[in-house]
């Protein structure tokens, strides 16, 4: 009865949706997020072409579909990831395809779906949740915390950084070239916070370009990929989607291919997901920088997740008690020690000499880099004394995420 489990009351039932369910699976898509037959014509896409696309997500997936008798209503599904936390490659679950026909909203379907699809989350060993979210203070109250940002910059073609010197070259590829699609997981490897793409994740990466969307990599001198940027020039303007390189050759190589297109374009738009400003970079950093939230997380199993975690190797044993409170999930309100010892985490029985209180919202942002435990106490999100703040500071690593996907 529990994936069938029904309401009297409304006749509605939930279930798995399987690739059966596409028409209906991807009508709510539409009509949810509004996708009109123009705006699919403008980026070349078919309604037919779009609909084929969602196929694979249904069968990778893990969807959750709410039905009025055999009308789907509201869905929520899970895509299956790595990601990269301080070195420890995580199972993760992305949070997408989440939505509900107007009329169904206030009578608390998402949050039984939400529910549902992470108590199976703890099942298969997904120990983080992602979501780019529509409602910052909705995915709050379900125990859900900011933690990365997009950060979007112009540069006027008078600002792009003079020409620099370097030993490299930069090549223009196709979207499916393996040097391309293996840079990335090269970077993912020591990129904390960045997840691994697999095939699917690149064809979501990749829907809503235009054909004219151009890759460009940079090669060391003995011709090894260091870098790439992926970019659209129109109406004199170069938009770069994403930009990443391993070391600082490579940025500055890609730099120096953005400004040998200065007589084609008069500016350059752009995104990061560093979280950091690149102005203090730039020979003229009087250029304009936007920054907002961009992924919300939430930690799926506490207990578990800490087991997993890395943390300072400088330190040979620091045990912190851990108040835990969860409004959404009950097997993380909690109360544990940790042990944080030569770069690992584990939990103990041993009696603890700090102790910190704190939702599992701001653990889970807090794990993640996006914010310090003395900003978090500063800002009353962590209880304690000041000294024990200061402490946990001490044996955790601080690290902001890299997260440019959106599933």
């Amino acid at each position: 009865m529990s994936d069938e489990k029904k309401d009297k009351k409304s006749k509605l039932s939930i279930r798995n949706l399987s690739t059966k369910d596409l028409d209906q699976y991807n009508a709510l898509l539409r009509y949810s997020f509004q996708v009109t037959e123009d705006e699919l014509m403008r980026t070349g896409w078919r309604a037919d072409e779009i609909k084929q696309s969602k196929f694979p997500v249904l069968e990778r997936a893990d969807v959750l579909g709410c039905f009025d008798r055999k009308n789907l209503v509201s869905q929520f599904a899970v895509y299956p990831l790595k990601m990269n936390i301080y070195d420890s490659f995580f199972s993760i679950g992305f949070i997408t395809s989440v939505c509900t026909y107007p009329e169904y909203s206030g009578k608390g379907i998402m949050s039984k779906l939400m529910h549902k699809s992470l108590t199976r989350m703890r099942e298969k060993g997904q120990l983080l949740a992602l979501l780019y979210p529509y409602s910052i203070p909705l995915y709050r109250k379900f125990g859900w915390e900011i933690v990365s940002n997009k950060i979007s910059y112009s540069v006027k073609d008078r600002q792009i950084p003079t020409q620099t010197k370097v030993p490299g070259f930069v090549r223009r590829v196709n979207w499916d070239n393996e040097d391309f699609m293996e840079l990335h997981t090269r970077f993912a490897r020591q990129t904390h916070g960045c997840l691994f793409r697999d095939k699917l994740a690149w064809e979501e990466y990749w829907r809503w370009d235009e054909d004219d969307t151009a890759v460009a990599v940079y090669y060391s001198v003995k011709e090894k990929p260091l870098g790439y940027m992926i970019y659209l020039i129109k109406d004199d303007i170069m938009h770069i989607k994403e930009m990443i390189y391993l070391n600082r050759e490579a940025q500055k190589g890609l730099w120096e291919y953005i400004r040998a297109h200065d007589s084609m374009i008069d500016e350059v738009k752009g995104n990061t997901y560093f979280n950091e400003p690149i102005a203090f970079y730039m020979n003229d950093g009087d250029i304009r920088e936007m920054i907002r939230p961009y992924i919300m997380g939430r930690i799926v199993d506490v207990k578990a997740f800490f087991k997993k975690y890395a943390c300072n190797p400088n330190e040979k044993g620091v045990r912190i008690s851990f108040e835990i409170t969860d409004p959404f999930l009950d097997w993380n309100n909690r109360r544990l020690t940790v042990l944080f010892k030569k770069g690992r985490c584990s939990i103990t029985e041993d009696i603890a000499r700090y102790h910190v209180r704190m939702s599992v919202a701001t653990l889970t942002t807090l794990l993640l880099g996006y914010k310090t435990a003395v900003q978090l106490f500063r800002t009353e999100r962590i209880q304690g004394d000041f000294d024990d703040v200061r402490r946990l500071d001490d044996v955790i690593l601080h690290e902001s995420p890299y997260i440019s996907d959106y599933i």
